[in-house]
């Protein structure tokens, strides 16, 4: 049996010095909680946008795109990323309740184009919704949620 070990030494090497600005001016921190609130979805739309959804139609979409991810062994990012943008959408969109998955599979493909090298395919997330959605459904929706960039802007 062969140990390997690292020996290398990063001697003479100079890393990177602490940057005081990033770290010690209050006003980064300020610009970073200011921009938090331009890209927080709202979290009242069921009652305000979204007339035919309700909130646990919302967790069961959600379930279903964590197992998907899960089952796909997607990046760790893809999952959040792809709920987010669902909030995002849904807090700006109205849609009816036999469009949420519609909606939830095409938020897991921009996820997936955005945050991992092997993109989950449309017939994929389709056959993963039983197909109840076409892939043509899919590619026109697709496209539309990308041309629509109001409602992944804000809140």
């Amino acid at each position: 049996m062969m140990d390997l070990l690292c020996v290398e030494r990063l001697s003479g090497c100079r890393l990177a010095e602490r940057d005081r600005v990033i770290f010690e001016d209050m006003r980064v921190l300020q610009n970073l909680l200011d921009l938090e609130t331009v890209y927080t979805p709202a979290r009242n739309y069921f009652g305000t946008v979204q007339k035919d959804i309700q909130p646990f139609m919302r967790k069961v979409v959600s379930t279903w795109m964590l197992e998907v991810c899960e089952e796909q062994h997607c990046e760790d990012q893809v999952f959040p990323l792809a709920v987010n943008f669902l909030d995002r959408f849904l807090c700006r969109c109205p849609i009816s309740r036999r469009q949420l998955q519609l909606v939830a599979a095409v938020c897991l493909l921009l996820a997936t184009k955005i945050r991992q090298c092997q993109v989950l395919s449309v017939d994929v997330l389709c056959a993963y919704t039983d197909n109840s959605i076409s892939p043509e459904e899919m590619r026109v929706s697709h496209f539309s949620m990308q041309m629509n960039v109001n409602c992944f802007v804000s809140c």
